[in-house]
């Protein structure tokens, strides 16, 4: 499952919202709705039909800085026919648009080894957000 929520300045695109399925289990998700077997079959078809991850947001950089992303953010996610939208962000940090757009912070994705010095993501430690149906912060 693939959603692409376009944003339009006249005839313009100038700025994307792609969302998809979940992973299978992310341990700040399982603690928030106390899942108890976030893997199991009955669990993953659930997640599936209730969650999705906002994957990634792109907005042209000359829109950047005028307020437009948590706004365009807040929209598409209200477009969604699920309950959830999770996000993963490390940029978040800098600019904390995910929680103007009423996604509300969990926690970091700790990483606890790191198995390939080559690796880019080594040292990402993204914010966990989750945002309820229509805006309303996860309680």
């Amino acid at each position: 499952m693939t959603k692409i929520v376009l944003l339009w300045h006249g005839e313009q695109p100038i700025g994307i919202c792609v969302f998809a399925s979940p992973a299978a289990s992310i341990s700040l998700r399982t603690r928030f709705f106390g899942l108890k077997n976030p893997r199991s079959r009955l669990g993953l078809q659930a997640l599936n039909k209730q969650l999705w991850v906002l994957q990634r947001v792109v907005l042209h950089p000359t829109y950047r800085g005028a307020g437009v992303a948590a706004e365009f953010v807040s929209r598409a996610c209200d477009l969604c026919p699920v309950p959830w939208i999770e996000t993963l962000s490390a940029m978040a940090r800098v600019n904390p648009f995910f929680e103007r757009a009423g996604f509300r912070k969990l926690g970091v994705i700790r990483k606890t080894e790191v198995t390939d010095p080559s690796d880019p993501y080594r040292y990402s430690e993204p914010g966990y957000y989750i945002r309820g149906r229509a805006g309303e912060p996860a309680t």
